[in-house]
């Protein structure tokens, strides 16, 4: 197991200055990372950590009394109290610099910020993913395993035990979680039944042209319904959405999103997984630069009306920096490449697969390379 993530040293460096909010879905490390921080710090859980989730800790916190001795407070799941912003933001103005705050969640803290005065300038926010190929190379190499990781997914849990009895075990436990706990507790959704084949149906659209019709008629609710259904998921880390790039040149489509899950296991086609695997992986490398950098950074893909396609364009500060189709097995490039390379100022095109082939011109026609390959190229974390 591995001893610290791929943000511990960034949040570390900015609670010398302010607070950090730290989101991510569930079981995907946050307390680890947490807990690991305080070690590092020699401070104690005693005193210096809580848990809305722990009764007695949720009485400390509706009481808005936190321990002042310690210089750092971490607050795990607290968002789930309807006072968490103001509570927060007291404690940091009448400790701060001497004491700091970490917030960690189970959804978007910049959704779920709840009434009291602005927070700005006063935090930063951080979003940790799944385990990817790059940072178990980094931290865990040991345990580098490309099949392992693409099959059991990169939640800690289910990757590190690799068994397929604890992977089956650990999903349900955590759906239900996020059903009973996180949508009764943050959205007061009462149709958590039919949000629940909404979370069962969603594997199967993956890369798809995401069509909230068709999911409305299958889940038999209305369009608005569906729609919000699927906001609170993302706001849930369940699921992401990414919309197309393009311009009038390539007749590029406008609205049409494409849904990913930020648990690629949960994908039976093997072709939609390894898609999904590799748009996690961009995800969190745009989520990376982003939070640490400060980039506006964007996830998109190309298609055009003729429905000629590629599957992910990266972008910083609006300007694309490549962009990627990710293809299970080795074979020839898309022809879409090349097309796409004479037609937008996009400046590299990359076709990655789980075979050892590479060959072509990322510049001029697109570039065929493993995945492990691409990961190196790009400096994906």
């Amino acid at each position: 197991m591995m001893s610290k993530r791929y943000l511990n040293n960034w949040i570390e460096e900015d609670l010398a200055r302010k607070m950090v909010f730290l989101g991510g879905p569930r079981q995907v490390g946050k307390t680890t990372l947490a807990k690991s921080i305080l070690t590092h710090r020699n401070l104690s859980e005693e005193s210096s950590y809580r848990n809305w989730d722990v009764l007695a800790d949720r009485k400390e916190i509706l009481r808005e009394q936190l321990p002042s001795e310690s210089p750092l407070i971490v607050l795990d799941e607290v968002h789930k109290f309807a006072r968490w912003r103001s509570l927060v933001k007291g404690f940091f103005d009448k400790f701060s610099p001497r004491r700091t705050v970490l917030v960690t969640g189970s959804a978007r803290l910049d959704y779920f910020r709840k009434g009291g005065d602005s927070l700005q300038g006063r935090y930063h926010y951080y979003r940790l993913h799944p385990l990817s190929l790059p940072e178990l190379q980094n931290l865990c190499p040991e345990h580098c395993d490309l099949d392992a990781l693409l099959k059991f997914g990169g939640f800690p849990e289910p990757f590190f035990s690799r068994s397929e009895r604890d992977w089956r075990r650990w999903q349900m436990e955590r759906q239900t979680r996020i059903v009973q706990e996180d949508l009764r507790d943050l959205e007061r959704i009462q149709e958590t039944s039919k949000v629940e084949l909404l979370m069962d149906a969603l594997p199967a659209r993956v890369g798809a042209p995401l069509s909230i019709k068709s999911l409305q008629e299958d889940l038999m609710a209305a369009h608005a319904t569906v729609a919000r259904w699927l906001d609170v998921l993302e706001n849930l880390y369940f699921c992401f959405r990414i919309s197309p790039y393009g311009s009038p040149k390539i007749r590029a489509v406008k609205k049409e999103q494409k849904l990913y899950l930020w648990d690629w296991s949960l994908i039976d086609d093997p072709g939609a997984r390894f898609e999904n695997f590799v748009a996690s992986h961009l995800l969190k490398y745009c989520h990376f630069v982003q939070d640490t950098q400060g980039h506006k950074m964007e996830l998109r893909y190309l298609r055009d009306t003729d429905k000629r396609e590629v599957d992910f364009v990266v972008l910083q500060n609006k300007k694309p920096l490549f962009a990627v189709e990710a293809k299970l097995s080795e074979t020839t490039l898309s022809p879409h490449l090349k097309y796409f390379c004479e037609r937008t100022s996009i400046p590299q095109f990359y076709q990655t697969h789980m075979g050892s082939a590479s060959y072509g011109d990322a510049r001029t026609q697109g570039q065929t390379i493993p995945f492990s390959e691409l990961c190196r190229r790009l400096n994906l974390v």
